[in-house]
C-alpha cells in the first residue's frame, strides 16, 4: 500500500521532510529534517535546479539575509531536486563563472522529489517551481507563495 502524501496547507502542520543537505558554511553533508527546526521559524524555499537562471541571484540574497532572519528566530533553508553533490559543486564554483560561491544556508537535495511534491511545487515536467514557505516554531505552515519558473522573488 502506497503512503499518502501530506500536502502543504496554511494553518496545518507543515509536511515532514528528512533529506541530505549541503552546508556550505561548514563544508559538510548533513541530514536535515523539519524536526531540526522545532521551536524556531523556518523559511523553506524551493528553486528548479542548480546552475539555472534567476536562481543564483535569489539564493545569494536568501543567504545574505540569513543573519537577519536568525536574529528573528528564523532559519533559512533552500531545496531543489538536484543532489547534495551538485549543491556542493555549485557553492564551490565562483560566482564570476556561474557558481554560487560560499553561502550561509543549507541546500536540501530532493532527488526523489518527495519534498517538492509534498509542498505542492512539483510541476508536470518534474521541476520544482519557485516556492516560499514560512513555518512557525510549532511547525505549522503560516505562509506560502509559489511562482512560475520564469518569475523571480524579491527576498527583501
Amino acid at each position: 500500500m502506497a503512503s499518502q502524501v501530506i500536502r502543504a496547507t496554511i494553518g496545518k502542520a507543515a509536511p515532514f521532510f528528512k533529506a541530505n543537505a549541503w552546508h556550505s558554511s561548514s563544508q559538510q553533508f548533513k541530514e536535515v529534517s523539519l524536526a531540526d527546526y522545532k521551536n524556531k521559524w523556518l523559511l523553506l524555499f524551493f528553486y528548479p535546479l542548480d546552475y539555472t537562471f534567476v536562481c543564483p541571484t535569489e539564493i545569494v540574497e536568501f543567504s545574505n539575509q540569513a543573519k537577519a532572519f536568525r536574529e528573528n528566530n528564523c532559519e533559512v533553508v533552500g531545496c531543489s531536486i538536484d543532489s547534495h553533490f551538485v549543491h556542493r559543486s555549485w557553492t564551490l564554483t565562483d560566482r564570476k563563472v556561474g557558481g554560487l560561491g560560499p553561502i550561509d544556508i543549507p541546500l536540501i537535495a530532493d532527488i526523489k522529489k518527495e519534498v517538492a511534491d509534498s509542498y505542492g511545487v512539483l510541476n508536470d515536467a518534474g521541476l520544482a517551481l519557485r516556492g516560499t514557505f514560512l513555518i512557525d516554531e510549532n511547525q505549522v505552515l503560516r505562509h506560502l507563495s509559489i511562482n512560475d519558473l520564469s518569475v523571480g522573488r524579491n527576498v527583501s
